[in-house]
């Protein structure tokens, strides 16, 4: 199964690095979004491993809890789409651009 990365999905890994960086340890980001990564791919052959996201309740929008991201993707036929990559405390707001502090 084909997987992509939504445009606001590519900001929120541009987000986890300069966040990172900022604080002087940009290995955390690496390692963050190295797993994040890895557990993308898994997706391919297992595209329902993701629950449900609680905030819609639909079955095709899912999400991977890899602590501290929540990371959010659309499960369709033959293709998943990841929408969002969120710190996991944080309430999804699909529309919204997170803050840096909320990283």
């Amino acid at each position: 199964m084909k997987i992509t990365f939504s445009n606001s999905a590519l900001a929120d890994l541009e987000d986890v690095e300069k966040y990172y960086t900022k604080l002087n340890v940009p290995k955390v980001s690496v390692d963050f979004i190295t797993n994040i990564i890895s557990n993308v791919e898994l997706l391919s052959d297992n595209p329902d491993m993701g629950k449900k996201v609680p905030e819609f309740n639909v079955k095709d929008i899912r999400e991977l809890i890899l602590k501290p991201f929540r990371v959010v993707y659309l499960r369709e036929v033959h293709k998943i789409t990841v929408i969002r990559i969120w710190r996991s405390e944080r309430l999804l707001n699909l529309n919204g651009t997170p803050a840096e502090s909320d990283i």
